[in-house]
């Protein structure tokens, strides 16, 4: 699965971790934890915040690549990759392009439905049509149309800030205001019970392959914030305790997703298996957690292999696209 390429004494690579997002702690988490993971491969590898100081030191003494550690916007809208291209700085990860169409939930929802890949129904609800529709009428035809119960998150975001779910009409205003807290648009999508898994997909240059999958089981039922990050809130089962059959659906249903959005070295395919037995896709990961409740570390390990392998190799593909 891993073929480093034999030059790792000789690259140097700048982790950037922090960012001023809502997720800057978890971000800096990660970022040192890919830190130590590369640097026990023999890379050369320091720790660099997204501020003021890093395009003169890109300037300066550009690294040989970046992996990035930042969560939220910052890591993953898109805005920073397209900044290292300026530079000509190579990066582990989604180009430019691609992380901005998938760091927006509908616009990759969207996408996955084109390719014929199931997801859950949802509407995208701007902050302001919101309030110019009026907001009782727009959520009472929500109801009408998705039924209940609901997932309200905001439309771009990550780590289950200001997400809720929706198994009362009454709760739905709530749910709305609390994820405008975050991002002036909601996407409030038919919410699907069942088994929620997350599937790592790896390309190392022989083609995406999907690891071990990742089943996830909150204890208070809801995988937020608090119980992404918090030991103890949340029980993951490596692998998922699935069907065979079911659990060749869902790592195909990944796959499928992940090359229709465009992805590229690493990501995180988030997806529900609903008492039907069928996978659907929840959204994806361009930067996804690396601290030491996060799912993709899970998943290497439970392919049997290192991580700081599995990043260093990311690390000689990207040196070799720029060459």
């Amino acid at each position: 699965m891993i073929t480093p390429m034999g030059t790792r004494d000789e690259l140097r690579v700048l982790v950037l971790a922090g960012g001023l997002s809502y997720e800057r702690d978890v971000s800096l988490r990660s970022g040192r934890r890919v830190l130590d993971a590369l640097r026990s491969t023999g890379l050369t590898a320091e720790l660099h915040d997204a501020d003021v100081s890093l395009l003169p030191a890109l300037q300066a003494d550009p690294p040989d690549a970046v992996v990035i550690a930042l969560h939220g916007a910052t890591g993953e809208d898109g805005s920073l990759r397209g900044v290292l291209d300026l530079c000509g700085v190579p990066y582990v990860g989604a180009d430019a392009r691609t992380a901005r169409m998938a760091w927006d939930k509908p616009s990759a929802k969207s996408r996955l439905r084109e390719a014929g890949i199931p997801t859950p129904d949802w509407v995208a609800l701007p902050h302001d049509r919101f309030s110019e529709l009026g907001a009782v009428a727009v959520l009472d035809r929500i109801v009408d149309r998705l039924g209940l119960p609901l997932m309200v998150k905001p439309a771009q975001g990550g780590s289950g800030l200001g997400a809720a779910v929706v198994r009362e009409a009454a709760d739905l205003p709530a749910a709305m205001v609390g994820c405008f807290a975050y991002d002036s648009t909601a996407l409030v999508e038919r919410y699907v019970t069942g088994t929620s898994l997350a599937v790592s997909i790896v390309d190392l240059g022989t083609g995406p392959e999907a690891l071990p999958i990742v089943e996830i089981v909150p204890r208070d039922g809801v995988y937020d914030y608090a119980a992404r990050y918090t030991a103890g809130l949340t029980t993951w089962h490596v692998p998922a305790r699935l069907d065979a059959a079911v659990a060749a659906r869902v790592s195909a249903t990944a796959l499928a997703a992940y090359k229709a959005l465009g992805l590229r070295d690493l990501s995180r395919i988030d997806v529900i298996v609903g008492e039907d037995g069928e996978p659907r896709v929840l959204g994806c990961n361009v930067s996804p957690g690396m601290t030491e409740t996060s799912l993709v570390p899970l998943a290497v390990q439970a392919a049997g292999v290192d991580l700081g392998a599995v990043l260093g190799a990311l690390v000689e593909r990207a040196v070799a696209r720029k060459g």
